[in-house]
């Protein structure tokens, strides 16, 4: 059936189930070492093995001491010892006693009260304490991370912050899911490869690089593929070869309506086609299935149309394949610094940046040009403003503010 049959378009978020189900998800599985576990995603719930901290220690430079020793009237106490960081005490606190400790040295037995250096005067063979409160400045044991207690969830993204939380656990490696293999192919004779003089007519290839960032930041392998010139068997033959060697293979370009190309020709040969028409801006046309039983994904040929379909769209559905358990995006509310009032049947995403106000508040402005075919925005922007069908928006509204930062991964 051909994008022109269709009716009404479909939503954003019947796309992206679409392709959910066309997407085979990954069960392959590999361990590695922790220092190279960044941006996989975890395959194995992960339960913590030691008490974090492992013992009482102190949370500054100061001296630990029992706070019932303080009762006399010039509140010092004579020095009994030291105590740095890594350090274990073999005695307990002397009575009537200080000790002077640094920051994550294990408390001494009988302790019960950190005072900082500042709080303190050094005498010749006494420390004064000028003031302190009974019980502070002690991290208790277990009072981040209890043993035995659930760390992190099969399904998380590791992040920086969770492979340093994985360290603190002294996990050396981990169990990820194999990262699926992506090979990106852009098709057309207009298509130029980069370091190469540009001919009449010529652009260059700018999604396969585009994507293929956003792609690998995502944790994928990816794979570049030459560019399939116009021409129907030699189109058949490079997917027929990339769909032998790959999990998924995306595309750009050659999807839009009415348009007579050999890349849709080729993948019906191949196998299955679906055009789809959807309520995204820029956008719309979209298209996906399977050459032989190689899920594969078509993207608009604009560069951001193919950049914001590819967040908004596939993003979701390529994470959940992956085995990641929160594949959505997080979105703010912000002012809006800026009128639109231009409704439109599909919901808009715009190319947009966070301005501090004389307030102190956070607004958020829009670029000049946000031409599907145009980047210039992409790159000054921090985020997409996401507008609903049918909706403008006036200076001062609240509107939905889609920071780059949540979906670059």
């Amino acid at each position: 059936m051909s994008v022109c049959d269709l009716g009404n378009l479909h939503s954003i978020e019947q796309a992206i189930s679409a392709l959910t189900h066309t997407l085979n998800k990954q069960t392959a599985t590999q361990v590695l070492p922790l220092q190279q576990a960044h941006k996989h995603i975890l395959a194995r719930t992960v339960y913590a093995q030691v008490d974090v901290p492992q013992w009482d220690n102190s949370a500054m430079d100061g001296y630990a001491l029992r706070a019932s020793d303080l009762q006399q009237a010039d509140h010092s106490l004579p020095l009994g010892g030291r105590i740095a960081a890594g350090d274990m005490p073999e005695q307990s606190l002397p009575a009537n006693q200080c000790m002077q400790i640094l920051t994550g040295a294990p408390l001494p037995h009988g302790a019960d009260t950190v005072v900082p250096n500042e709080n303190c005067s050094i005498g010749n063979d006494r420390i004064q304490f000028n003031s302190y409160k009974a019980g502070a400045n002690i991290r208790r044991r277990g009072e981040e991370i209890q043993q035995g207690q659930r760390l992190l969830e099969a399904g998380s993204h590791l992040r920086a912050q969770e492979i340093g939380l994985l360290a603190s656990q002294g996990f050396a490696e981990v169990e990820v899911y194999t990262p699926l293999r992506i090979g990106l192919i852009s098709s057309g004779n207009e298509l130029a490869e980069l370091g190469q003089p540009l001919q009449a007519g010529q652009i260059y290839d700018i999604n396969s690089h585009s994507l293929g960032a956003l792609l690998r930041g995502l944790g994928f392998q990816v794979t570049h593929y030459k560019k399939m010139p116009d021409n129907l068997q030699e189109n058949i033959d490079s997917l027929a070869k990339a769909s032998s060697e790959q999990d998924i293979l995306i595309s750009s370009g050659g999807v839009s309506v009415g348009e007579e190309d050999h890349l849709k020709n080729a993948v019906s040969a191949l196998g299955q086609l679906n055009l789809w028409r959807v309520a995204i801006q820029p956008g719309k046309p979209l298209a996906f299935g399977k050459v032989g039983s190689t899920p594969w994904i078509g993207l608009p040929g604009n560069p951001a149309a193919a950049l914001i379909t590819a967040l908004i769209i596939a993003r979701p559905a390529l994470l959940h394949a992956q085995g990641a358990s929160d594949c959505n995006h997080q979105a703010l509310l912000i002012p809006a610094l800026f009128d639109w009032q231009k409704p439109r049947p599909r919901q808009q995403y715009l190319h947009a940046r966070l301005v501090p106000q004389d307030n102190g508040q956070l607004g958020v402005d829009i670029h000049s040009k946000q031409s599907s075919a145009m980047l210039i925005a992409a790159s000054w922007a921090d985020g997409l403003v996401e507008i609903k069908p049918k909706a403008t928006v006036a200076k001062g509204d609240w509107v939905t503010f889609i920071p780059y930062a949540n979906v670059l991964g």
